[in-house]
């Protein structure tokens, strides 16, 4: 796996390591963990592989037109992003940034309605009002992400406390990068969970960049876990690219959190394989710093650790290739044949039902024909 260090067959829960211990960083030991199931093995291995055969289709739908905006992928993450939320239940929630288009498929939106979202049609989650980064679905519990960075932070907090004054078992899982660190709202967010205990974990995804800045300059401390301890809760620090690693402290972290012993930090060390998004050619980044860190790419990593746990075939990987790379080409067809929004509805949503009848039905207004002058009404 990514990681020579860490016995991979055993390493241990957080709660056998320093990380029960407010603000300490920690990593999983390579011992008393108890063996996990071939199942959730293999889970872990097919949704990093559908995670990235869905953000490089992504990649090239965009980089061929077939759709405005920008799009901000995750390729090399996607032990993070798959470790940190395959243990969710139905009725929790995502709170992701715009980077974690694929959490997604974590917590079951359709792959027809994540690339009508990507295409901005009416068959999306939001009727193809947002941009295409902004993919939440009200009916899987994925918030959509904010502009404003850190600020889907907040909005997971509030739903937290929401759960905790209502008394339901269930719990937030709230991502966001290392620049996200540097700024008002991801503070106000950890403060608040660790003053009121709320069932809440956050991942703190640290690819390294925040945007073209240098994790160096965002921070003075090594691990950004350590943070944690301002707030009065656990913070771990993880291999973000060994994904059995992040899954035993993830599991260990919704644990706490759904029995009400409050709010987790998980530092994800992890990278980006491109730019900040589409259209940054991230000439910031050195060549050998990109190889090296290619070099660590969870998905093979994972494929030698299930082969030598016997639970790999070449015949297997081209099943389930053959599967996903389908199911992706029957979403992009549903969303190039999907109807954009029609220019009224621009208003659904938006205003009161007062306030939207009375616009459209103020005579100047006309969507279709030329648009008239608001100083003519």
């Amino acid at each position: 796996m990514a990681t020579k260090t860490k016995d991979r067959s055993a390493p241990a829960a957080p709660s056998q390591s320093k990380a029960e211990k407010p603000g300490q960083a920690a990593r999983p030991q390579g011992n008393g963990a108890s063996p996990m199931s071939p199942e959730i093995l293999k889970r872990l291995y097919y949704y990093m592989l559908k995670c990235r055969l869905v953000e490089e289709r992504a990649r090239t739908l965009f980089k061929q037109g077939k759709f405005a905006g920008n799009y901000y992928a995750a390729v090399g993450q996607e032990a993070t992003e798959v470790g940190a939320t395959i243990d969710l239940e139905k009725d929790d929630y995502i709170a992701p940034s715009h980077r974690n288009f694929v959490t997604n498929i974590m917590k079951g939106t359709p792959l027809e309605k994540m690339f009508a979202q990507l295409y901005a049609r009416k068959t999306s989650p939001d009727q193809g009002r947002s941009s295409p980064a902004h993919c939440g679905n009200a009916e899987t519990n994925v918030i959509t992400p904010a502009s404003t960075i850190a600020a889907q932070l907040n909005i997971g907090t509030g739903v937290a406390l929401a759960y905790k004054l209502q008394k339901k078992p269930n719990i937030v899982v709230a991502l966001s990068g290392d620049g996200s660190t540097s700024l008002g709202f991801w503070h106000e967010a950890l403060n608040f969970a660790g003053v009121h205990k709320l069932p809440i974990v956050y991942i703190c995804e640290n690819n390294r960049w925040a945007e073209s800045v240098s994790v160096k300059l965002q921070t003075a401390v090594e691990d950004i876990s350590v943070k944690a301890q301002g707030y009065g809760f656990p913070g771990i620090t993880v291999d973000g690219n060994d994904v059995v690693a992040v899954y035993r402290v993830a599991r260990e972290a919704i644990r706490r959190a759904r029995e009400g012993n409050g709010p987790t930090l998980i530092e994800c060390k992890t990278y980006r394989w491109y730019g900040h998004s589409e259209i940054d050619p991230a000439k910031y980044r050195q060549p050998e710093e990109v190889e090296a860190w290619k070099a660590k790419d969870p998905i093979p990593a994972m494929e030698r650790y299930l082969q030598g746990q016997k639970l790999w075939s070449d015949q297997w990987k081209e099943k389930i290739t053959g599967e996903i790379n389908a199911e992706i080409e029957k979403a992009v067809q549903f969303a190039e044949q999907s109807p954009y929004p029609e220019p009224e509805e621009a208003l659904d949503h938006v205003y009161s039902f007062s306030i939207r009848e009375r616009e459209l039905n103020r005579k100047p207004w006309s969507f279709r024909g030329s648009v008239s002058s608001p100083a003519n009404d």
